[in-house]
């Protein structure tokens, strides 16, 4: 692999600069994200259709342990496709799966994550339809056993599975019940030492037929579970609103709010803690990211248009002492909407969010792709504790399309080391094709400099 270097005119940047005023700095130049940015090719051609492979809500596209670093994603075919890799060898093995998914609705995404054990749990293809679950036939393994039930129960309209290791190496699994604008978050937990599955919520957050949640979670080095979500009232996008937050300390079976105190479970509109007020018709987008720092502090990032604003931002919500804060990035110039139902091609992705470093080098980082900057993949980073100046640079010089970043949360948390899988896609709106034959696979590697 070989470093990426950009070569920028610094007239370029000074002017950027200037333009965006002093809460957004655009840095353009080699320094701040150049430098140990790898780029390697790992399967010459994937789905690239619409963005279903390159969806911000797969959880995980990428997983590892101290053996092996494992991938998965739809080929030109729809066939899934598992890889894996020993850490840091540029030899992968691939295996073509026995399954097929409906690649040409972005919802029917993969989402794969290791357990403690060290075997491999697989979800794909939903969208208001049965859950498709399998696990490999042992630890390490390309081979799995036959697809299975989890519970057995609220199985049928399953959407957005997402998975999540805990610390003791047991997973916890979430997934939507129901349809947008009408669904209830369900909940559950994974036993390595027995290898079964139990529910421990089967309405966690409720909509009561009214609403439904579309949620983003973390978890801490101390097994905290952390949730943050917005509401959707129908399944037009424009009726997103809000952000609220609650936090399990047992691994997901007890709640709580940030100030400690118990929820009645299940969670509703009436009883959520609202750590941002957003009314609807604020382009205010769902399913983005969260993370916690070392001390389990959660941050969570999203995008929506204040009032006054010309175009929807990135901002970054936090929490100082009793009080949650919102910082903008500032730096956006061109609006949109994103009213109507269904994927809709958005000019920008949803974000991932990033934190590292300690004292004063501590930063928070929020990935994502702006048609402002080509499609490219970008990182706009603030350092704390109020991250009121943005710094933003481009990690690659390649225009992704529609791709929104996915990562490697394993070898991120463990070692530092950003692994991005990138993947050019198209998306047209309500779910329309692209006449794509397919793009390469590619990983990204970077880490951030010790100075910053």
């Amino acid at each position: 692999m070989k470093p990426i270097k950009m070569k920028i005119p610094v007239w370029r940047w000074i002017l950027k600069a200037f333009s965006c005023g002093i809460r957004a700095i655009i840095f353009l130049i080699p320094g701040f994200s150049s430098g140990q940015v790898r780029i390697d090719t790992l399967y010459p051609s994937a789905w690239s259709a619409n963005s279903v492979n390159a969806v911000i809500f797969r959880k995980h596209s990428l997983t590892s342990n101290t053996q092996y670093q494992f991938t998965s994603f739809y080929d030109t075919t729809g066939t899934v496709v598992v890889g894996r890799r020993s850490p840091g060898s540029g030899s992968w093995e691939w295996k073509r799966l026995n399954y097929k998914g409906r690649a040409g609705d972005a919802h029917n995404c993969i989402s794969i994550q290791l357990d403690g054990q060290g075997y491999l749990h697989l979800a794909w293809d939903h969208h208001n339809n049965r859950l498709n679950y399998i696990r490999s036939s042992a630890p390490g393994s390309l081979d799995f056993e036959p697809m299975q039930a989890m519970t057995g129960h609220l199985e049928n309209q399953v959407s957005y599975p997402e998975f999540y290791r805990l610390p003791d190496g047991n997973l916890i699994f979430l997934y939507r019940d129901g349809s947008s604008g009408n669904g209830n978050l369900v909940i559950n937990r994974y036993d390595c030492a027995s290898r079964t599955w139990s529910r421990l919520h089967q309405v966690l957050i409720d909509g009561e037929g009214e609403r439904n949640a579309y949620w983003q979670a973390a978890v801490d080095n101390k097994g905290g579970l952390h949730l943050s979500w917005t509401w959707r009232e129908t399944p037009d996008v424009a009726s997103n609103h809000d952000l609220c937050y609650a936090v399990s300390r047992d691994g997901g079976l007890h709640w709580e709010n940030s100030l400690g105190q118990a929820y009645r479970l299940p969670i509703t509109a009436a009883t959520a803690e609202y750590i941002r007020r957003i009314p609807q018709g604020s382009e205010l987008i769902n399913q983005t990211s969260m993370t916690c720092d070392g001390s389990g502090r959660p941050f969570v990032a999203s995008y929506w248009q204040d009032p006054g604003e010309e175009a929807p931002q990135y901002h970054l919500v936090f929490k100082r002492g009793k009080k949650w804060i919102s910082s903008s990035g500032g730096f956006r110039k061109t609006g949109f909407s994103l009213k109507g139902t269904g994927t809709r091609s958005i000019p920008i992705s949803r974000p991932q969010v990033l934190v590292w470093g300690k004292g004063k080098t501590f930063r928070a980082g929020i990935l994502f792709r702006d048609q402002e900057r080509d499609n490219k993949p970008s990182l706009a980073s603030s350092k704390g504790p109020g991250f009121r100046n943005w710094m933003v640079s481009d990690l690659d010089e390649e225009s992704l399309d529609r791709w929104e970043p996915t990562f490697d949360p394993d070898l991120w948390g463990s070692a530092g080391i950003l692994n991005l899988f990138l993947l050019k896609v198209r998306q047209l709106d309500a779910e329309g094709l692209g006449m794509d034959q397919g793009s390469p696979v590619r990983l990204l590697e970077w880490q951030p400099p010790q100075n910053q």
